[in-house]
């Protein structure tokens, strides 16, 4: 089963080279979430002349890189691509946050909850942990109960906690990269953007909504759950957006502080794959589920919850975590799921125009990788980098 935690990790090869584009280029990003948004900056700072567009602005509350908080965590089995990937984009997330003045990056860690004596998710990343100095820590179920006593441990066989995870505020950061991609001398404009018309390999402009059309050498679409809807031709049975939703439980008042200052968790359990993100500028013990969910429409289906779904999660954090049995729903939000086939980022060129990149796939695990992304966009389009594999398996 393919999930967020364990996007496919071989493929074969893609044999074409990627196209790279002048630094003199004009360049139009279509999107801007964590990926357009972090292409369209790093872009901009190799010396091309960018116009980033959304319709409805980054961090909006129907996009994938909405809501409160994402996680952050180098942890994806045998997959070293991620982990490597990971490791850069918190690198530069903490660069980052310090021009724009933001906190956005949380060190709080990240504690897997492990049901079996072999846990290849967390056990397969350990020796890129070691290479990269970014060591875990295995816990007992003695040491576990000592440190987090708000856990149930009893059907657990032991933990793990990565100390130099954690999550980021996502809304946030959307807004902040926009902002600075602006102060950086970026152009934005908040419209939709549709293509024009592909003639001999090439797109000729984007519509905008406000009439206008925008001509550049190069078009990146990085529209997350829209992008198969924007190229039905080669990407509606590609890219597919479920809907997953996460709750916000209220914590017992004489016990917030503890709630609060929990790690982010992932309760490994090879078939819900439940986590959660605790504290979060205190809008209460927020738990999701990575399961995929139902096919949902990113601009018309409303935000609201599956009662079923929410009786399960209910179910589960009663158990896992027992102080929060009956706690009060507080806040919900739907986080639409943009899902690759293999659960891998596509990273490629249209097959019928060389001037369109597809940006997107984040499968529910991209936006951590959000400022790595945009600086490989950037050096691929200049032509000092390649994507990796995985990331232009998708359209074969």
């Amino acid at each position: 089963m393919t999930t967020t935690f364990s996007p496919t990790a071989t493929i074969e090869a893609k044999a074409t080279p990627f196209p790279t584009f002048a630094s003199t280029s004009s360049v139009v990003v279509v999107g801007a979430g964590a990926f357009g948004g972090w292409s369209a900056l790093y872009l901009l700072r190799q010396g091309y002349n960018v116009t980033l567009v959304d319709a409805w602005g980054p961090g909006n509350s129907r996009a994938s890189s909405g809501d409160e908080t994402r996680v952050i965590r180098s942890t994806y089995g045998a997959n070293e691509v991620y982990f490597d990937l990971n490791v850069r984009a918190l690198s530069l997330w903490k660069e980052n946050e310090k021009l724009f003045n933001k906190k956005l990056f949380h060190n709080s860690g990240v504690l897997w909850f492990c049901y079996e004596e072999k846990t290849p998710l967390v056990d397969d990343s350990i020796p890129f942990a070691q290479k990269h100095a970014m060591e875990y820590e295995r816990l007992s179920l003695a040491e576990l109960k000592k440190r987090f006593p708000i856990i149930y441990t009893d059907d657990l066989h032991h933990a793990y906690f990565d100390p130099y995870g954690g999550y980021l505020k996502a809304r946030e950061s959307c807004q902040a990269v926009q902002e600075q991609f602006v102060r950086e001398g970026g152009n934005y404009i908040q419209a939709q953007a549709t293509p024009g018309t592909i003639d001999q390999q090439q797109l000729d402009s984007v519509k905008l909504s406000d009439g206008r059309s925008l001509q550049a050498d190069v078009y990146l679409f990085a529209c997350g759950s829209w992008l198969g809807k924007i190229f039905p031709d080669i990407l509606s049975n590609v890219i597919t957006c479920t809907k997953q939703e996460v709750y916000y439980f209220g914590v017992p008042a004489e016990y917030a502080s503890i709630y609060d200052n929990f790690p982010v968790w992932v309760d490994v359990d090879g078939k819900d794959f439940y986590y959660g993100i605790a504290g979060n500028a205190h809008r209460g013990f927020k738990i999701g589920v990575d399961i995929r969910g139902a096919i949902f429409d990113p601009s018309k289906s409303e935000r609201s919850i599956t009662p079923e779904a929410l009786a399960k999660a209910r179910a589960f954090i009663s158990h896992r975590f027992p102080g929060l049995k009956n706690a009060p729903l507080t806040e919900s939000r739907i986080c639409p799921y943009e899902n690759s086939p293999d659960g891998n980022l596509i990273f490629e060129v249209h097959p019928h125009a060389s001037n369109i990149v597809l940006l997107g796939g984040g499968s529910g695990h991209g936006f951590k990788h959000g400022p790595a992304l945009g600086e490989l966009v950037a050096n691929t389009f200049a032509g000092k980098a390649a994507p990796p594999d995985i990331f232009r398996s998708a359209l074969k």
